[in-house]
């Protein structure tokens, strides 16, 4: 085998696992978009959460009762305190629910293996990881073995 073989097969391993992966996913562009449109802050306060999804505060609590991973936290004064993170699933739900016109029970399986899918990702980047460590320990071999071969010139 060549470097240039060997260098290209792990260039095309390095994106294989999330092209895979993410090609079934539930996520389309306008959903990121929505995601992106965030306000960069750490905590959301019910009404915020409603404004930015566009559904009426009700519906979050209702929500609640319905999806399990969906739980804000609750303040002292036992307000709901949405975290990025809970307002990127409100947001998925909504997606599932009024635009891909899933029922309750549908949204409930997407999201599980929505969150089997993210386990996946998170172990493709682990193998992508060592793959770009390999990648790099190559390199480094064939520039001393360059460097060797100049010697004995």
């Amino acid at each position: 085998m060549t470097e240039e073989f060997i260098f290209e097969t792990l260039e095309r391993q390095r994106y294989a696992p999330s092209t895979q992966v993410f090609g079934n996913s539930l996520y389309d562009a306008e959903l990121e978009r929505e995601i992106k449109n965030i306000p960069d802050k750490l905590a959301f306060k019910i009404g915020e959460v409603a404004d930015i999804a566009e559904v009426k505060p009700y519906v979050l609590r209702y929500w609640e009762t319905e999806f399990e991973q969906l739980r804000p936290q609750k303040s002292q004064k036992g307000q709901r305190v949405y975290l990025k993170r809970d307002v990127e699933l409100v947001l998925m739900v909504r997606k599932l629910l009024y635009r891909d016109r899933f029922s309750i029970e549908g949204a409930r399986v997407a999201l599980r293996r929505l969150k089997k899918d993210s386990r996946q990702i998170k172990a493709a980047g682990g193998t992508v990881d060592e793959l770009e460590h390999i990648r790099t320990s190559v390199e480094d071999l064939s520039l001393h073995i360059s460097s060797l071969k100049e010697m004995f010139r």
